[in-house]
Parts: structure tokens; sequence; C-alpha cells
């Protein structure tokens, strides 16, 4: 009963276009009242206020606020103009060099944001008419810019490594290195695919750079290049943690955008904030309600009977556990957010891929990769809508041009999958 509630309510609300936090929310306080049916109301939910707190109270999660606002800062001092200069000195001479600078960049971008839809609205205001220009179609300019700040969920810093981290309780550090060489092959896969398309086209080709504005580029854009060699460095260095580094890259990017770009003045700073404050609410707001959802599904003994149909459905075969988790997480991300099909699924496959003897860093990879493909995926690919809003092309449009560049992200995904040392290489 509870659980043909919880699924059914939580279906219908999002099906009507409520806010996914409220669907997870609103369900799981019905399924609670349910399931307290004959106690007093006070008592059902008053266990409300602590599960709220102990999901959003969890100090890995300081890591969110402080990337979204490192972020947030290098973006506003100018870093992604500056990358993208660099990226186009070194290849936009190239036949399909534009689009090649749209993921080099997008590669470079992503491990300052942290974030898909981030990289997207970034990048997108120069990078996608630039491509119009060059002679790629609105639709597929859109498309690509899309599926490349997708990239933004997998290379690291990544804010959903840190969710998936939390959650089942595995190293972040480790999370952060597993996610480099995936993001890099999503990136190539993602490249080979704009090169072929714009060999159909009749692309106009740029000058190509001389020595000296290389380097110039180069100067420029090499403060913003050095955010991630720091973070990462830093971690992998055992300097400090990832929590840490989240703060360090906050701080950095101010000290940037102050005194080296001297392009983020106290007026903009206060804009920043409150810009990375809602951007975080709305993260911590998902996390709270997803957390309730996951709490349902474990006081009913849902997540048991689920585990127990998974190993039987598998009967112990990695390759059977992985087609079902693929197939899920790629209809889930149609739909879900990758906060709340965390907090929902890592709960149910955890306890299951440790009792195949599955690497957890592997299965989070996994996950990751699955729910970056769903940013670009529709009716709810968030990416995609950042990028129709840039190109001014509607969601026909930039769903048709996309599916080559999904085709291509899904033979990453078979790969990253059924080739753990993609992922376990540098671990």
């Amino acid at each position: 009963m509870v659980a043909a509630f919880l699924f059914l309510s939580f279906a219908i609300l999002l099906l009507i276009g409520t806010p996914i936090a409220v669907c997870l929310g609103i369900s799981s306080i019905g399924a609670m009242v349910i399931q307290g049916a004959g106690r007093p109301l006070d008592i059902v939910l008053g266990t409300l206020p602590q599960l709220v707190s102990a999901s959003t109270s969890k100090f890995v999660l300081l890591a969110i606020p402080f990337f979204i606002l490192g972020g947030n800062i290098m973006e506003k001092a100018g870093i992604s103009q500056k990358l993208i200069a660099l990226a186009q000195a070194c290849v936009g001479h190239l036949r399909g060099g534009v689009a090649m600078v749209c993921v080099i960049v997008a590669c470079f971008f992503a491990a300052i944001s942290g974030s898909g839809p981030a990289t997207v609205a970034a990048l997108g205001l120069i990078l996608i008419p630039a491509m119009i220009k060059v002679g790629y179609s609105p639709a597929f300019s859109a498309a690509l810019m899309a599926a490349a700040g997708a990239i933004g969920v997998i290379i690291p810093p990544s804010i959903t490594f840190v969710v998936y981290g939390s959650i089942s309780d595995t190293s972040i550090g480790t999370l952060f290195i597993a996610g480099v060489l995936p993001g890099l092959l999503m990136g190539v896969a993602l490249v080979i695919v704009a090169l072929y398309i714009g060999g159909k086209s009749d692309l106009q080709i740029l000058p190509k750079a001389s020595s000296k504005e290389r380097w110039k580029a180069f100067k420029e854009a090499f403060w913003g290049l050095l955010m991630p060699v720091i973070i990462l460095g830093g971690i992998y260095g055992g300097i400090f943690t990832p929590t840490e580094a989240a703060a360090v890259s906050a701080v950095y990017g101010l000290l940037v955008g102050v005194l080296v770009y001297k392009t983020v003045k106290l007026k903009e700073f206060y804009n920043i904030l409150v810009d990375s404050a809602s951007t975080t609410a709305t993260v911590m707001l998902i996390t709270a309600a997803a957390s309730i959802f996951a709490y349902i599904l474990t006081r009913s003994r849902i997540d048991v009977a689920i585990n127990e149909a998974l190993i039987n459905i598998t009967g112990g075969n990695t390759i059977l556990f992985f087609i079902i988790v693929n197939i899920i997480l790629l209809i889930a991300g149609c739909f879900l957010d990758s906060t709340s099909a965390l907090y929902i699924f890592v709960p149910l496959f955890v306890p299951v891929a440790s009792s195949l003897g599955i690497d957890l860093v592997h299965l989070g990879v996994v996950m990751i990769v699955n729910l970056a493909i769903g940013l670009v995926t529709p009716p709810v690919g968030v990416n995609l809508y950042v990028a129709c809003g840039i190109a001014k092309c509607n969601l026909k449009e930039i769903s048709v041009a996309v599916l080559p560049l999904i085709a291509a992200s899904l033979l990453v995904l078979l790969l990253v999958t059924y080739i753990p040392a993609i992922s376990l290489l540098f671990v």
C-alpha cells in the first residue's frame, strides 16, 4: 500500500510538471501519513526535522556551495572567454575547429564549475553563435554545447560525485580521479561526431593564429587553467580534503577575479553570492526531499524487496546487473535531476553491487555517466533547455540534432561500464 502510493503519487506529480523537490516531498510525506495511520499526526511527522537536518548537515556536503561559489566567481571573472580564446588559437583554424573548441573548453570549464547547466550557460552565449557563424546549424550547435556541458558532471571537481560519495560513503577524492578518463573519453567521442557532421557541411575555416597570439592567449587563460590543478593537486597530494579544496577554490577564484583579472567588483560579488546561495538552496532542497523519499523506501523495506529482486534476476551476473542499472538510470535521467536520482537509486544499487563484488567507485562512475547523458535527453534534459534558449531553436529541433551525440555518449557508457580499468586506472 505504502509503496504503491509512494511511486504512483510521485509519478503523477512529475507528469503534471510539479518541481522535482515538491514531487519527492509530497509523495514521501503522504506515504509517511499512510504508514502511520491511526497514530497522532505530530508523532508520525515528528521525524521529518531530524531527517532533513541529518541529510543536509553532512560535512562533505559543504563542498557543494563552495564549488558553486568558486565556479560563479571564475565565470564572472571572464575565464570562459579566456579559455575559448586559448582553444581557438590552438585548434580554431582546423576544419570543424570551432566545434572542437566547444568540447575542449567545456572539459576545462567543467573542472572549474562542476556543473553541466552552468557550463552550457557560461560558454553557450559565445560558442553557439560562433558555431552557427562558421556553418553549423543552430540546432546542432545548441545540441553539441548541451552535450559538451554534460561533461561537467563527470570531470572533477563534480558536485554529483560529492553527492554520490556522501550517500555511498565512498572516498570523494577517489571518485574525482576516477572521473577524469571517462570525462575525456566522452569529450573525444563528441569531437568525432562534430567533425563527421562538419565534414558534410560547408564550413568556414578560421585563420591560423600565430605563435605570439597563442602565447598571449595562454598567458591570459593561465590563472583559470591553474584552478583545477590547485584543487586536484591539493586533494591527491594530501594537502586538503575535497571539502577544504572547495573552499580553497572559492578563495582562489575571488583572488584571481579581484586582483589578477580585476573584473569582479563589490556589487558583482554581491550578485555572485546571491546566485550561489540560490543554486545551493535548490540542490539542498532536493537533497532534503530525496532523503525523506529514501527513508520511506528503507522504513517500508521496499529497498530490501528491490535488492532481493535484483539479486534473483541477475543471479550473480555482473553483466546483467549493469544492463539493468543502465536501463533504469537512462530512463530515470529523462525525468529526474542527478541529485534526486542518486538519492533514490544509490541505496538500491550499492548493496547489490557490494554482494556481487563490484567496486563502488566503478559503480559511481557508471551512474554519473548515465546521469550526464540524462542532461541531454528530453523531456527534462536541463542542458537542452539552456542551449535552446541561447540558440533560439525549439525542443523538437534540438532533440533530433542531439541523437548522434547521445549515440556516441552511449558508446562511451558501454566502454566505461564493461571496462572497469577506464575508471580505476589511476585509483
